[in-house]
């Protein structure tokens, strides 16, 4: 994720960690598509409607006038760079974008442009796909190769804090999801953030036979060092 931010073009004033307790909420969490969430993402998606509905309690806003800018995924195996995309540009996150970088341009060029306008923009952008392909050979999990099997269920979602409400921004669903609103003392790093984001769907799977819910956390912030 550094190495991703670095080639995009953000700050080296933000750093990501990694969350090693769940006292200690997260901004960027990739946890496994599990059957309750499945089902659940399933109904909510269904009910979302009109992607212009999304925002002021169901008013239509007109493209440009949205709180957030989200992407829907439309390039494959590339939910880890959606996610990042999503914590970089929103928020207060922007005002660490480095003038004249790849972020900038996207920001500002996705901002007035209808949903999928704006997901063909970032499909089409040799910048992003070079810089996605750059870091994806760094880690440890095998590239997946074109027509080869599919990936193992692990996914990114991404949270962030707008005009007092935590969003929940993930390129596959059908939208972007508004989870509830947080108090001025509160970032996605509370307790509150946590219960309306993360332990939410991990209580999905309270009572059935689904014991081991797998997942990892990192939290976007400001370098210590």
């Amino acid at each position: 994720m550094n190495a991703l931010a670095k080639k995009l073009g953000l700050s080296d004033d933000l750093t990501f960690y990694d969350v090693y307790s769940l006292d200690e909420p997260e901004l960027l969490a990739i946890i496994p598509i599990t059957p309750a969430w499945k089902k659940d993402r399933e109904a909510e998606d269904e009910a979302l409607g009109d992607p212009a509905t999304y925002y002021n309690g169901g008013e239509a806003t007109g493209a440009g006038e949205e709180p957030i800018i989200w992407f829907k995924q439309i390039i494959g195996d590339t939910c880890g760079s959606y996610g990042f995309l999503h914590c970089a540009i929103n928020g207060q996150t922007p005002k660490f974008i480095l003038p004249g970088s790849t972020l900038e341009r996207l920001r500002n060029d996705a901002m007035p442009l209808p949903r999928d306008e704006r997901a063909r923009l970032l499909h089409d952008s040799k910048e992003f796909e070079e810089a996605h392909r750059s870091v994806a050979a760094l880690g440890d999990t095998p590239e997946p190769s074109e027509g080869g099997p599919e990936h193992s269920g692990q996914h990114f979602v991404a949270y962030v804090k707008v005009n007092g409400r935590l969003w929940e921004l993930e390129g596959s669903r059908e939208g972007p999801l508004d989870r509830g609103p947080l108090g001025e003392g509160e970032d996605v790093l509370s307790h509150r953030a946590l219960d309306l984001g993360l332990k939410r769907i991990m209580n999905l799977s309270a009572g059935t036979d689904e014991e081991n819910i797998n997942f990892s956390c990192t939290v976007l912030a400001p370098r210590t060092a």
